[in-house]
């Protein structure tokens, strides 16, 4: 028991927080092993910024218990314990100093100074070496994320928590950010990442983390989300997609529907599929494409939260 205790790098039970007759979070559970990039999902307004900031004591909780690194964290404001960092939201610095002069004034204020090696190491990782002696003032959006980002670094986090670290970067920033948390994790770090991309989260995360309206609603792999949705259907591309639909409509168990691309949308089990692909070849159909199609985790996501899809002509 004590060996899977130490596994937990964040753990976070009950979680409530209201603002006047408002509440955001309704005992939310949150539990991160080291070594692991756990995904936090959910629509706007969900409550994801607000959990972070509850799990890293910059608000208060009205209810629930959040230990970090094994350590109770009891009340908002108590100082991070060693090797805890987070970046939510927009971070904010000193605009008339440069990104190494906040990063190093900064390292002092957080209990003790850091060597200006580090302070190099932590900018190169962002990706800031070449404007680090640039005033703040004259970094764009992307720059300051990323100056946050150095700026969690310096704590060698054991336990980071990043709020949409990739929303305004540009491609390259936010592959060099990818790279970066994939390696932190391989090292044994604990990362929770908070994104509304849907691929950038299924691509990184081991785990996720799904909450809507301040709930739970989903805890688990990207694989057991995927077992939530129906078998998958596949895409059928034929010689004569009028006769394939006939034939499907006097077989059971087979469902069969035009799609908007040209082929045919086949949704059956793999008993009922076999027998129907047999009978395309016996009443002299040609199958010329047929392709899985698995459903996407934002799909899954949409329906975990309710959300309809807005389509932008």
């Amino acid at each position: 028991m004590r060996r899977v205790m130490d596994r937990i790098a964040l753990d976070a039970h009950g979680v409530c927080k209201r603002y006047g007759t408002r509440s955001v979070l309704h005992d939310v559970d949150l539990v991160v092993e080291a070594g692991r990039l756990h995904g936090l999902l959910g629509p706007n307004g969900a409550g994801k910024t607000t959990l972070m900031r509850a799990v890293l004591g910059l608000v208060s909780r009205d209810a629930g218990s959040v230990h970090l690194l094994g350590q109770s964290i009891d009340c908002a404001w108590r100082a991070l314990p060693d090797g805890v960092a987070g970046l939510v939201e927009t971070p904010a610095f000193y605009p008339y100093l440069s990104g190494r002069a906040n990063l190093k004034l900064l390292a002092r204020l957080d209990n003790g100074a850091r060597s200006g090696r580090e302070v190099d190491r932590v900018l190169e990782q962002a990706g800031l070496a070449t404007d680090a002696d640039v005033r703040v003032a004259g970094y764009s959006t992307g720059m300051r994320l990323r100056l946050g980002l150095a700026t969690a670094l310096m704590r060698s986090p054991r336990l980071l928590l990043l709020d949409e670290p990739t929303n305004a970067l540009d491609p390259a920033g936010a592959r060099a950010v990818r790279r970066l948390v994939r390696q932190l994790a391989a090292n044994g770090a604990a990362v929770v990442l908070s994104s509304h991309d849907m691929a950038e989260v299924e691509t990184l995360c081991d785990c996720l983390t799904v909450i809507d309206r301040g709930r739970v609603v989903f805890c688990g792999t990207v694989d057991a989300l995927r077992a939530l949705s129906p078998a998958a259907s596949y895409a059928l591309r034929t010689s004569d997609d009028a006769a394939a639909l006939g034939i499907a409509a006097r077989r059971p168990g087979v469902s069969v529907t035009r799609n908007g691309d040209g082929s045919l949308e086949v949704s059956a089990n793999l008993e009922f599929l076999d027998g129907y692909i047999v009978a395309l070849g016996r009443a002299g159909i040609a199958v010329r494409a047929f392709e899985r199609r698995t459903r996407t985790l934002e799909s899954l996501f949409l329906d975990l939260t309710r959300q309809t899809p807005v389509v932008v002509s």
